[in-house]
């Protein structure tokens, strides 16, 4: 585990300021991740006031993990740097699902009952079957690229026939999540409805953020998350949320050995570290 940089205890702050020609770079903290240790720069503005995200975040867990705030209100983004990449398994979902529905109605297509139902279960349920179906018909690799222009990602890397390797860093996780909350991944047809089923995810895809938010901010909270243990013996975790005027990405892999709760308890565990009030 590395030693801080910069060290905030109550009411005090010690800070490393380093100077490159006239201008000072930003504070750096670096969080407790294993060897992996990303350092934290914070940037200027005021984080709305559900969560603090300047304050460290520090976390001592095997393997790699990242995370990234973005308020929308200040438009400032706080988090973890390098802005490394990882997994989306099955956060990706939600895009697959915005992708195809914005296009049906630009092409003045309305879905079928059945459509929906499908669609619905991909993202309540994250069931996978069907996404298949519906990246393919999005273009696959294509589809990605666009959510990339679409969402202004600038981390994202995209594989030809999958959806749940593509590469994101933790600050376009939240870049993904305000483009859906803002209406430009859905259009403005279907964002309400794509929003809803966020909020109403069920099962083993319901854990990370949405666990330690307030009961009131839980209500009104879209997520959609991603786990899967691969054939290179690490377990992909992948945490998206979007709230009112805030969204939160946060990243890790991990040994296999140590089980999906590892990676769900990180997750948990930076958002509540990151709450105002818990």
């Amino acid at each position: 585990m590395r030693r801080p940089l910069a060290v905030l205890g109550p009411g005090l702050a010690l800070a490393l300021l380093l100077v490159t020609g006239c201008e000072p770079a930003p504070r750096v903290d670096h969080t407790a991740a294993g060897s992996d240790s990303p350092a934290v720069v914070r940037s200027a503005g005021e984080s709305a006031a559900l969560f603090t995200p300047t304050q460290p975040v520090t976390m001592n867990v095997k393997g790699y993990w990242s995370w990234a705030y973005y308020d929308h209100t200040t438009d400032q983004m706080y988090g973890s740097t390098p802005y490394t990449t990882s997994d989306t398994a099955s956060m990706a979902k939600a895009w697959v699902v915005a992708d195809w529905l914005r296009r049906q109605a630009e092409q003045k297509k309305q879905p079928s009952s059945a459509a929906l139902a499908e669609l619905s279960r991909m993202i309540r349920d994250s069931e996978t079957e069907n996404t298949f179906k519906y990246h393919a018909q999005n273009g696959n690799l294509t589809s990605i690229k666009r959510m990339i222009t679409l969402c202004g990602l600038t981390d994202t890397k995209g594989t030809q026939n999958s959806w749940s390797l593509t590469q994101m860093s933790a600050r376009d996780v939240t870049r993904l999540a305000k483009c859906i909350g803002d209406g430009r991944a859905a259009g403005p047809k279907w964002t309400g409805w794509l929003l809803n089923e966020m909020r109403n995810v069920r099962g083993p895809g319901r854990f990370g953020p949405i666990e330690v938010l307030p009961a009131d901010v839980r209500k009104t909270t879209a997520i959609k998350n991603g786990w899967l243990a691969r054939d290179d013996g690490q377990w992909h975790i992948a945490c998206m949320a979007v709230g009112d005027g805030w969204s939160l990405g946060i990243m890790a892999h991990y040994p296999s050995s140590l089980g999906k709760d590892y990676g769900v308890k990180t997750c948990r565990e930076v958002t509540k570290q990151l709450l105002t009030r818990h």
